[in-house]
């Protein structure tokens, strides 16, 4: 019996790509480590770089990335409102992809249909097809309902602001006449600072490079190694990247340098050095005999390289500061800076994931860590050194209750002035709050010790 053979079965073309959905799936999936899994925002933008080959789409995920950081308290409740209720654990991408939405929708102000567009596409490269109708269906109740959402999340100020509770209670408490410009400051974009390499050029040379390759930069008077640049862009596509004529370096942290009244000849000692910034601006400075000290190996690569590409030279040493026993030769610093680890709460508009990532819980040890440090670099001082506490916290207990305490327990110490224009007083030393002159959040206290 003769059997009729049917045709092949072929599978169906798989649906034509959707622009911009890959990029909107990398993101999500960056986003979804920053927000569950503690990774760094910086972490998760140098993992999925090098596999986004266009210049424009490494910014627009940058872009998108900071924002849906930034306001992810915001957004993520938002996405709750939303939807009848939660998303599974398993779907966190998706969950990533829907705040990533509203962010380029609500801050990026990109163009609805191509925003909503890219992530339904972008839900089905994630490998969740399921969730596609979802994630159309979201989106497009966001844009009608708008209006009534943004009353809703104004009505609390965690979803108002963006920042958890803790962080607000703390800010109020100790800036009660502040807090409201530090929430605005912080959910802003900071300017892009350059730290001029005097050794290497000049800030006026230098400015004039910039100008020629079209690049706007001001030159801030207070701040004399200072260009801030009128847009972000790539920093190693700059003239003069390569030859080592400037750094990236926020006008709060170049402001450090100053306060150690560096001399040629000094023994110097970064405590906390990693990864090098303020090592580098002390030896644009002065011909002194640096010790870079930090307790992270790994992160000393970074001051090596840096050391490097500006063709400067330092004693770079891994060892724990609180324990000098384990690497100090014995000769004593004429200055030492103590840039002492913290909260980091006064540079959440430059790094914004730390209002995801820092927890209330985490300001008392760290207060402990920076008193033991304190304690255990004063006697490696020479009399008549000065030693330069600071910190990016604009937390009291991190930094004037810190220095309080010292100072009550040593009769070698006094506190020298820091001048008026370094910002608010606080105790013994000035607090620059984010914004203020452009500028991060920076505590400064300068101690000397008595011969």
């Amino acid at each position: 019996m003769s059997q009729t053979r049917r045709p092949p079965r072929h599978k169906p073309a798989p649906p034509p790509a959707v622009p911009g959905a890959a990029l909107r799936a990398e993101a999500a999936r960056a986003l979804a480590r920053v927000a569950f899994d503690g990774v760094s925002l910086r972490a998760a933008l140098a993992e999925v770089n090098p596999r986004i080959a266009d210049p424009r789409d490494r910014a627009l995920l940058a872009a998108s990335l900071f924002a849906a950081s930034r306001w992810w308290l915001r957004y993520d409740a938002a996405l709750g409102a939303l939807t009848d209720k939660p998303l599974p654990p398993k779907a966190r991408e998706v969950r990533a992809l829907l705040v990533l939405g509203f962010a380029q929708l609500a801050v990026l102000g990109l163009a609805d249909y191509a925003v909503v567009a890219a992530c339904v596409g972008a839900a089905r490269t994630l490998g969740a097809p399921q969730f596609a109708g979802l994630v159309n269906a979201v989106l497009r109740r966001f844009l009608r309902e708008r209006a009534a959402l943004d009353a809703k999340l104004d009505a609390d100020a965690v979803t108002r602001h963006a920042h958890p509770r803790w962080l607000l209670d703390a800010l109020a408490r100790d800036w009660p006449q502040q807090v409201e410009a530090i929430l605005a400051a912080n959910n802003h974009e900071a300017p892009l600072t350059l730290r001029v390499n005097r050794r290497r050029t000049t800030r006026a040379d230098l400015l004039a490079r910039l100008a020629a390759a079209e690049v706007a930069a001001d030159a801030p008077a207070e701040l004399p190694d200072a260009l801030v640049l009128a847009n972000s862009t790539d920093v190693t596509r700059l003239p003069g990247y390569a030859d080592g004529q400037f750094s990236v370096q926020d006008g709060a942290a170049q402001r450090v340098v100053d306060l150690l009244d560096l001399a040629d000849g000094q023994r110097v000692l970064d405590a906390c050095a990693a990864p090098g910034g303020k090592s580098a601006h002390i030896l644009e400075r002065a011909d002194v005999e640096l010790v870079a000290l930090d307790s992270d190996p790994a992160r000393l690569l970074r001051v090596h390289e840096n050391l490097a590409r500006l063709d400067l030279s330092a004693t770079v040493v891994a060892g724990d500061a609180a324990a000098p026993d384990g690497w100090w030769d014995g000769r004593a610093f004429e200055r030492i800076l103590l840039d002492a680890p913290c909260s980091a709460t006064g540079i959440v508009r430059r790094q914004p994931d730390i209002k995801l990532h820092r927890r209330g819980a985490d300001i008392a040890p760290l207060a402990a860590t920076q008193r033991t440090l304190l304690a255990a670099l004063w006697p490696l001082l020479a009399p008549g050194g000065r030693l330069v506490y600071a910190t990016c916290s604009l937390l009291r207990a991190e930094n004037e209750a810190v220095l309080a305490d010292f100072l009550a327990t040593r009769d070698d110490a006094r506190a020298l002035p820091v001048p008026a224009h370094y910002g608010h007083a606080a105790g013994v030393g000035r607090q620059n709050l984010p914004g203020e002159g452009g500028m991060d959040g920076f505590y400064y206290a300068v101690l000397e010790k008595v011969a």
